[in-house]
């Protein structure tokens, strides 16, 4: 088994088909909210991402397989003063959890982070999602808090439209 993870390059049609691919999966999975992406998402995703020099995109291969994907995009620290680096999505193909790839494409994400002087990565996790969660803590993720006292900080929502918007 050869194990490749890379950092895509989006004018390159085996790594835009694997990251529409993966995607549609994530979607798909209960963890992506159980629905595949829309047309206008896989027809356009790529596009949107390559005007973003802010996104990188990690892709793991499997003897040459779309077997993972991490889509990151960077932020700001306010506190630290410091560039972040978010992990928006990250998902491992079904075939092929349980063998360590979101630890190798998570290693990438670091690496790139350190490249870019991040002060930290961050990412959001849903609470049922168990497996993900003790891959996150084993490679040194934990709840966000900055006063123990006021708990961890939950993430929100709110979800716009053309019609909410002015």
């Amino acid at each position: 088994m050869t194990i490749e993870i890379i950092k895509a390059d989006l004018s390159k049609q085996d790594h835009t088909e694997a990251l529409i691919q993966l995607m549609s999966e994530y979607a798909l999975d209960a963890m992506g909210g159980g629905q595949d992406l829309s047309e206008f998402a896989k027809n356009n995703l790529v596009a949107e991402l390559s005007k973003r020099s802010s996104a990188h995109v990690i892709i793991a291969f499997v003897d040459r397989i779309p077997a993972g994907l991490a889509i990151c995009l960077e932020g700001f620290s306010t506190f630290a003063c410091k560039p972040l680096l978010n992990i928006h999505d990250l998902i491992v193909s079904a075939p092929y959890r349980g063998q360590g790839l979101s630890k190798l494409i998570l290693q990438m994400v670091e690496a790139i982070a350190c490249d870019l002087g991040c002060c930290k990565i961050t990412l959001e996790v849903l609470d049922g999602n168990h497996a993900a969660k003790a891959a996150y803590k084993s490679c040194g993720f934990s709840g966000y808090e900055l006063n123990p006292e006021m708990g961890h900080a939950l993430f929100w929502e709110k979800k716009l439209s053309i019609a909410t918007c002015p």
